[in-house]
């Protein structure tokens, strides 16, 4: 913002609006990784991750695509990944290709059966805290949402297991 431009303060609906987000995007998550670990011992991330690799062609990705995906820097990404390995649910291998070495995480048989066997509670505490509450205006939410991810340079596109 230049110093000639003028701030555009939000009006009264509008803060109240914002205001109403930032309480979603700061307790959400945090409600949202208490079922995940309570019922399947499983962080948020954890789970993104796994349902991302479940939707990915061969259920593998290079870890700078599931570090684009999560937002996150490869060390806090690695980290997690490394976490899943232990449990068995997903495999790293160090690839090389096009002069270039690179990690990839791959989905393990156990790693899609915990995904199988915790998505149902997943979805049902995200239909019961989001979808729910928000009945018909659910999917326009999440349309008009998509515009701010888009804003942020993030991927946009949903992937659906193969």
């Amino acid at each position: 913002m230049s110093e000639e431009e003028p701030v555009r303060w939000l009006g009264e609906d509008e803060r109240r609006a914002w205001i109403t987000l930032a309480k979603v995007l700061l307790t959400l998550p945090g409600a949202l990784e208490s079922q995940l670990l309570r019922d399947a011992d499983l962080t948020l991330l954890g789970y993104m991750i796994l349902a991302r690799l479940s939707a990915s062609p061969g259920e593998s990705l290079r870890m700078s695509e599931i570090a684009e995906m999560a937002n996150g820097s490869l060390p806090r990404i690695s980290h997690a990944v490394a976490r899943l390995e232990d449990r068995g649910w997903v495999t790293r291998e160090v690839c090389t290709g096009q002069g270039r070495r690179f990690t990839t995480a791959t989905l393990t048989a156990a790693g899609r059966a915990h995904l199988a066997a915790s998505a149902p509670g997943h979805v049902a505490t995200v239909r019961r805290l989001v979808a729910d509450p928000l009945g018909d205006d659910f999917v326009r939410f999440g349309d008009a949402v998509a515009r701010i991810v888009e804003t942020l340079g993030l991927p946009t596109e949903i992937l659906e297991p193969e």
